[in-house]
């Protein structure tokens, strides 16, 4: 029968991803990421599992706002990176297991969760950022993966409890396998930060300790929070954090921490954890203690169906940027691309005017912007300055490490010379 070795917990910020391709193992701004992998990769080269189940979110690059599922399970034959907008990055493609996957997709839709499929739909940061970290690759992947996509963009989106008991699933659905097979989960996303609105840039590494002991201790607590808590404690993204609690429910009732670690440059808490068996308890000051306003404009901007709906057009302009004739349409004539969208002049004028925040008000997602940013050749953090009313500088001043900007597209030096936004 199959049986599950382990988990693991780890962000997915590309930031990881784009230090490795950019080379920056000895540079000290960068090295302590490598520094947290480096255990993790141990593991993995010393159990060997046939399989790495990766829980992760895709950020509207191969699934958009047109069918957007709260679970989708990835069953084919093998998996490529996406482009982002600024080209794929140089990985080369991971074989999937099918009949494995399709053994899950039977026992999960048995146990009452509504699954919905994928194939040949590539993989964004939110997966290869950290498993490119996780394995050599230079000769091929030394496992297989099977992707699990969790819709964690757009609101409503599945609760903590929801995501804990798929996890309890998932264990079911791997344990019934017949086949002799060793499968490690890895879960991505986190911990706090926010990228949109005015608190963009939030980061609490207490609520981060916090988060992780709670999920190796007392995941029964974290599966009661909402949302909206997750949201206040961690910045609105982090509440993707919920897909930690689908790897922790896989495993078993007392894992052993067999490596974590925590590094904060400057966006996200890089968080990661090995586990294999333990227990114990953390205390967890009471919601009502927590800040509502976090939760309401400018401060955050949740991503609504009804946003979804009446910002298609908008959202579905920017995300095609991963496409490369939509890409270099427009950068060898804006303005024609633009003219020839389906955009309401509003919509034009702000992406013209480069406007972050204003683009977030009329209802784009964050994840369009950073696309949009990347084919532009600007890092993220001229849009999280932006949102703030900030210069680069200003905003980077606040960071642990003023000199690490990044994007999906590509990795910036620390003197960068990028375009500062609005434009007038």
């Amino acid at each position: 029968m199959a049986r599950i070795i382990g988990g693991i917990g780890t962000s997915h910020t590309p930031t990881i991803g784009f230090a490795l391709d950019a080379g920056k193992q000895q540079d000290p701004t960068w090295a302590p990421i490598f520094e947290a992998y480096s255990p993790l990769r141990s593991w993995l080269d010393e159990t060997r599992p046939d399989v790495v189940f990766t829980i992760y979110n895709d950020h509207a690059t191969s699934f958009f706002f047109d069918h957007y599922s709260a679970f989708a399970l990835g069953v084919g034959e093998r998996h490529s990176v996406a482009d982002e907008g600024g080209g794929p990055r140089v990985l080369p493609p991971i074989d999937g297991h099918p009949a494995l996957a399709r053994h899950i997709a039977e026992s999960l839709m048995a146990d009452e969760f509504d699954m919905s499929f994928f194939q040949r739909r590539k993989l964004d940061h939110g997966c290869f950022s950290p498993v490119s970290l996780l394995a050599d690759y230079s000769e091929g992947w030394p496992f297989k993966m099977i992707p699990l996509a969790v819709g964690v963009l757009q609101n409503p989106v599945p609760s903590a409890r929801r995501c804990w008991m798929l996890g309890q699933a998932l264990r079911r659905a791997i344990e019934s396998y017949p086949e002799n097979l060793s499968v490690a989960i890895v879960a991505t996303g986190g911990l706090s930060h926010q990228v949109h609105g005015k608190r963009a840039g939030f980061n609490d590494p207490e609520w981060d300790r916090l988060f992780v002991d709670l999920l190796v201790d007392d995941p029964e607590t974290l599966a009661r929070m909402s949302q909206a808590e997750l949201a206040m404690r961690g910045g609105w993204e982090s509440s993707e954090v919920v897909m930690w609690l689908i790897m922790r429910g896989a495993l078993a009732a007392r894992p052993e921490v067999l490596s974590r670690d925590y590094y904060l440059p400057s966006m996200t808490g890089i968080a990661t954890l090995l586990l294999e068996n333990r227990s114990g308890s953390a205390a967890l000051s009471p919601a009502s203690a927590l800040d509502t306003a976090t939760l309401s404009p400018p401060q955050s901007q949740p991503f609504t169906l009804d946003l979804s709906v009446k910002r298609y057009d908008l959202n579905r302009f920017l995300q095609q940027m991963v496409e490369p004739e939509h890409r270099s349409a427009f950068l060898a004539d804006e303005e024609a691309s633009l003219a020839s969208s389906r955009l309401d002049p509003s919509d034009q004028h702000l992406i013209r005017q480069r406007d972050w925040s204003g683009l977030i008000e009329r209802g784009a997602i964050f994840f369009g912007l950073e696309k949009l940013a990347a084919v532009l050749g600007m890092p993220n953090a001229v849009i999280y300055a932006g949102m703030r009313g900030e210069t680069l500088e200003e905003f980077q001043a606040s960071r642990n490490a003023p000199g690490a900007l990044y994007s999906v597209g590509r990795a910036f030096g620390s003197d960068a010379e990028v375009e500062i936004a609005p434009r007038d």
